[in-house]
């Protein structure tokens, strides 16, 4: 059985991954500074998880020893200023380690642009940490992708929060810039069948969709598959620090994210060669608008990854995979089914902004759904653990706001979600 490494296990395209390398059955390593923040996932026990930092090249050859092949996943925009020069040094440990361990085969996933562009800092940085990659003589499968349409993607979530609140979309003019947006599932069809392609190695790879879309054809697509009139107007003079501040205050987007994504979008973003994705007959691209589809009819709290339970917080408030979500815990020292058979009583005997039916129920579990007089859908879950004095009691509030007056309902209930937990904590 070969060993695949697998780093950027936190992230949105690694988390996907590695479920489908385990069903095709590779044994999965994860590389991940924190591993303890893994252990919510739930491919966790099925996987090994060794603690590195690729900008720390002697905390690698040991995640690196035994594997056949590495997945090179992640990048550095976190750390703000200076980001690009880390990256270049990250994929250089990582190229040297993986070289000195006999792993036969990287497969790295880049920023999708046209190399002879005046290219954004993030897209060349891309671009030159794939060259960076190549330089220890290991082959490198490098695919490039620009916008990858998928809940929890970075790029899909800001042009769904964009599209859900604005019924007049205003950016700067260079949301004319084209691009092929690629499937969420088709991406980890891609890196999958790498491992058993030998013609890749040494490949570089665009990946996208038939179809040429603009920007602001994308936000216009997402909106009319959802239902929203929208209108745009595109200015020919917006800062970019503007715009990268109203989507992290209004997306899930972090701002050290929104700024060098955001100047990634005054270039285009096109597959130029679609010889090399001959070389994986047996997939199919999805088109843009089918992948919207899917994706809105992922909108359900089974699909979500609850990535807040990587904080081990007590109260978190998010926005994440279309969600709004509010998450809040208590250890209580009652047994566990009292806890929630209290609550549910409670739910029962006081009236609420929101009103609830049953959805599904089990040992320790309750999920309610609202009913569809609301501005988007909503779901209340209740769960109670046993612990060695009581039991652990979570309640989480979902919520998929749609267009605009989703959005004012969910900041009009915000005060009633700590009220309610009090009350189901505490209901007499």
């Amino acid at each position: 059985m070969q060993t695949i490494l697998v780093t950027g296990a936190t992230g949105y395209i690694g988390n996907k991954l590695i479920p489908r390398l385990l069903d095709a059955g590779y044994r999965v390593r994860c590389l991940a500074r924190q591993p303890g923040r893994l252990r919510y996932r739930p491919w966790f026990a099925h996987v090994e998880t060794f603690p590195g930092d690729v900008t720390r090249p002697e905390t690698l050859p040991a995640a690196m020893e035994g594997v056949s092949a590495a997945y090179y996943l992640i990048h550095s925009m976190a750390v703000g200023h200076g980001y690009d020069r880390v990256d270049l040094e990250s994929a250089r440990n990582f190229a040297r380690a993986a070289k000195k361990a006999g792993v036969e085969h990287i497969i790295y996933l880049g920023g999708l642009a046209d190399e002879r562009d005046n290219l954004a800092l993030h897209l060349r940085s891309r671009i030159e940490s794939g060259a960076a990659l190549r330089e220890a003589g290991v082959p490198v499968t490098e695919f490039r992708a620009g916008i990858i349409a998928g809940p929890g993607s970075v790029s899909f979530e800001m042009i769904r929060f964009i599209a859900e609140q604005f019924p007049l979309m205003v950016g700067p003019a260079w949301l004319r810039h084209k691009s092929q947006p690629i499937a969420a599932q088709n991406v980890l069809d891609y890196l999958l069948a790498a491992l058993t392609t030998p013609a890749c190695r040494g490949k570089i790879i665009g990946l996208g969709c038939d179809e040429t879309f603009t920007y602001i054809d994308v936000m216009h697509e997402y909106a009319r598959i959802r239902g929203l009139k929208r209108v745009s107007l595109l200015l020919p003079a917006v800062p970019v620090w503007v715009m990268a501040y109203l989507i992290s205050f209004l997306t899930p987007v972090q701002l050290s994210y929104a700024l060098p994504l955001v100047e990634g979008l005054k270039n285009d973003s096109l597959v130029l060669d679609r010889t090399p994705l001959g070389l994986f007959p047996d997939i199919q691209l999805i088109g843009c608008a089918e992948s919207v589809r899917r994706s809105l009819a992922a909108l359900h709290p089974d699909t979500v990854e609850r990535t807040w339970l990587d904080l081990d917080q007590d109260s978190v408030q998010v926005k994440h995979e279309g969600f709004l979500a509010d998450y809040r815990r208590a250890l209580l020292a009652i047994p566990a089914a009292d806890a929630l058979q209290k609550a549910e009583k409670s739910l029962g005997e006081k009236r609420w902004p929101v009103a609830y039916r049953p959805e599904t129920a089990r040992d320790g579990f309750l999920r309610l759904q609202a009913d569809s007089t609301i501005p988007g859908e909503c779901w209340l879950e209740l769960q109670a653990t046993p612990q060695p004095n009581g039991c652990l009691f979570e309640q989480t509030i979902f919520f998929a706001p749609k267009g605009l007056p989703g959005f004012l309902f969910w900041n009009l209930l915000k005060p009633f979600h700590k009220k309610l937990f009090a009350k189901l904590i505490n209901p007499s």
